[in-house]
């Protein structure tokens, strides 16, 4: 799974990776995702599953990206853009056993049978996905799984036989192979993020590390207040750093007078409200050794982690890798004991 932007690490740069170290298809949200893949040369099969009523299928349709549908409305859109081209569109369904999202309804599925059959379209792909997949043993995940099977079993016998059939996100796939059928659908394990962080890390190790340069140090009396509302007030003399990054970049504004970062190893804390495009971080009386031009370690390596940010900001990590953006730029490295990046 590479949507939103690989969850915040680049797709494109994601995919190839991922590729190359045995992944066998790549899934995304939305088609113009599917088409940012495929314009940077990917030429792997693609799926795209979430649409409205502006999105272009024609395009899907010309550069070999497979639509997962989830209504029959959007179906027969998919088969008229396929008789506008002359092309046979490749395509998916997505059935709703559960979540009550997106997903073909219970009501829906007659005519969405009957519409597969159609000269205009061929089925690839039958899935859904979990309510409750980050819950092992959960009942409502067998139902769920019972559910897809009995969907595929209607299509077969109206002789359409799915070449992908996927329920299995990343909690699933490490945790039940019950729910396992032709492929699994990693996703937050991917970039190393357990998808049941109470069962532990599973032996992954998170890819992003996020960090920030030091901008500038100064002095300041015991006293001082720092940042908007002088939120904090330095309780002796003290020396802080100004960092460049902030929630325009993915650093939670929830997290002011709450967060720590890792300079040369060593760990401070931040002091007062996270701002747009800064924040502070107290250094101590000495400094803290530490230069302008340093690199403070937010999260990543072996120091705060983006489970704790999420813990602490009241959310999940997922939240926290999507959403760093703004102007941090990414570097690939390639591990010391691998040679996929």
């Amino acid at each position: 799974m590479v949507k939103a932007d690989g969850y915040g690490h680049g797709a494109v740069e994601v995919s190839r990776a991922a590729l190359a170290a045995g992944a066998t298809e790549l899934g995304v949200a939305t088609v113009d995702e599917a088409l940012a893949l495929r314009a940077a040369g990917i030429t792997a099969p693609v799926i795209a599953w979430l649409h409205t009523p502006s999105t272009d299928f024609a395009s899907a349709i010309a550069t070999d990206v497979e639509v997962v549908v989830s209504t029959a409305t959007q179906l027969t859109a998919v088969i008229a853009a396929a008789h506008r081209q002359g092309r046979t569109a490749t395509v998916g369904v997505k059935v709703d056993t559960g979540l009550a999202r997106s997903g073909v309804s219970v009501r829906e599925w007659p005519e969405v049978c009957a519409l597969l059959t159609d000269d205009a379209v061929e089925l690839r792909t039958v899935m859904c996905h979990l309510a409750r997949g980050d819950e092992p043993g959960h009942p409502l995940n067998a139902a769920q799984a019972a559910g897809l099977d009995a969907h595929v079993a209607d299509l077969r016998r109206a002789g359409l036989t799915p070449r992908r059939v996927h329920i299995a996100n990343s909690a699933a796939a490490l945790t039940d192979r019950s729910l396992c059928r032709d492929v699994v659908r990693t996703g937050i394990a991917l970039y190393g993020r357990s998808p049941v962080p109470a069962l532990g890390d599973f032996g992954l190790n998170p890819a992003m590390t996020l960090t920030a340069e030091v901008a500038m140090i100064k002095r300041i009396a015991a006293g001082q207040g720092v940042s908007y509302n002088h939120t904090w007030t330095a309780p002796r003399d003290t020396v802080v750093a100004v960092l460049a990054c902030g929630y325009a970049d993915g650093v939670p504004r929830a997290l002011s007078n709450r967060l720590t970062v890792h300079i040369d190893g060593r760990r401070f804390a931040s002091v007062g409200r996270i701002c747009m495009d800064q924040l502070v971080v107290d250094l101590g009386h000495d400094g803290g050794g530490v230069t302008e031009g340093d690199r403070a370690v937010l999260f990543g390596g072996a120091g705060v982690s983006a489970g704790d940010w999420a813990e602490a900001a009241g959310t999940i990590d997922y939240e926290i890798l999507t959403g760093i953006g703004g102007r941090t730029v990414r570097r690939y490295v390639v591990p010391s004991d691998s040679m996929t990046p």
